[in-house]
């Protein structure tokens, strides 16, 4: 089996996994990281088969719909690499990138680090930034049932793990807990340089976003 067979196969596998998913975490979502991934990598030292397999990987049992379950998405993922003709030592690269490539909170230190995980890594964070990132936010807010906007709920931007995990802050908040800190976070060159109009784009809305809010426009 060549490695795009591999990918091949592992694509077909995502994509029946995650049907019927939340579409702020679908196949779509997974497709959009991988073209990401693919993007940064020609930039970068990576071994492309570990770099594209963990982007097809890196949601495939995401914690937040499995009861916080953290070991889910890595053993989900460790298992099916195991039907793959992949090295070990890449499977493990591959687990490890799943298990630690996630925004854990402003406080969360990291536990490992590969250059393939930085490309993959600022793969998802373009995807939770921008239009699509904007969009995402409140369809996983409203998925959530959680207010759109409360002026009187402050963004909490010393949050634990915990606390972040278990939020239920109105949607508008997040930009601040989260989306607005990811152009600061990107490991990558590429990375950094793909976020800036992206974070460009979601001032710009917060701002039309508090002046409709207000009636000043």
């Amino acid at each position: 089996m060549t490695n795009q067979d591999i990918i091949n196969t592992t694509v077909i596998y995502v994509k029946q996994t995650l049907s019927g998913s939340e579409s702020g975490h679908n196949w779509f979502h997974i497709e959009r990281v991988w073209r990401n991934a693919k993007l940064i990598a020609a930039s970068e030292q990576v071994d492309l088969l570990v770099v594209e397999l963990a982007a097809l990987l890196h949601d495939i049992a995401d914690s937040k719909f499995h009861d916080g379950d953290e070991n889910i998405g890595p053993s989900t993922a460790k298992t099916f690499l195991a039907t793959l003709p992949v090295d070990a030592g890449i499977a493990t690269h591959v687990v490890n990138i799943v298990t630690h490539i996630s925004f854990k909170g402003g406080n969360h230190e990291k536990g490992f680090y590969s250059p393939e995980l930085a490309v993959v890594q600022d793969a998802d964070r373009l995807d939770a930034i921008g239009a699509i990132g904007i969009a995402r936010a409140f369809h996983y807010g409203g998925y959530k049932n959680r207010e759109i906007y409360d002026p009187a709920i402050a963004p909490d931007l010393h949050m634990t793990k915990e606390a972040y995990k278990n939020s239920q802050a109105p949607t508008i908040n997040h930009f601040y807990e989260k989306l607005l800190l990811l152009k600061d976070r990107m490991n990558t060159v590429t990375g950094k340089q793909l976020t800036l109009q992206r974070h460009v784009f979601m001032e710009n809305y917060l701002q039309q976003f508090y002046s409709e809010w207000n009636g000043e426009l």
